[in-house]
């Protein structure tokens, strides 16, 4: 029986949602619009491709990917920061910042969200996940049983 997520849940839960949307929107329009590399665009709008990968995992409500999400949102936090102090244009340089401040966002409510899950499931929950985690990682390690004719 599941219950209804309660507001933290959600509130976190759109807040990442938003944030990833936002840090697709602003790689694109840095990189085809605002502050391209070459005139008319450049190939560096492929770098939101991998953003795109966690959207649905993120709509879904799956935990894992707001796990990974959590750690792949540092590689684009870096590109911003590196880029808001390298004194490039004035447009570039402010777009470094969003992407630098929706990075924060993200990386903020994808933690939240996975700690407020977590403690809402309670300890039962957490050793029943680590639990699975072991046995999975027992049946990797164990060579497959002979069979039998």
């Amino acid at each position: 029986m599941t219950t209804l997520p309660t507001a933290a849940i959600q509130n976190t839960r759109w807040l990442a949602v938003a944030s990833l949307i936002g840090l697709i929107l602003v790689g694109l329009a840095w990189e085809m619009v605002v502050a391209p590399l070459r005139p008319g665009g450049s190939w560096w709008a492929l770098k939101v491709l991998p953003l795109a990968v966690p959207l649905a995992g993120l709509l879904k409500n799956r935990m894992y990917t707001y796990r990974w999400v959590s750690l792949l949102v540092w590689l684009y936090f870096t590109e911003g920061a590196v880029r808001a102090t390298s004194g490039e244009s004035a447009a570039s340089t402010l777009m470094a910042v969003l992407q630098t401040l929706l990075c924060l966002s993200l990386f903020a409510a994808c933690a939240l969200h996975v700690r407020i899950r977590l403690k809402a499931a309670g300890k039962e929950a957490v050793a029943a996940d680590a639990a699975s985690a072991a046995a999975e990682a027992d049946a990797r390690t164990q060579p497959a049983a002979p069979r039998q004719p």
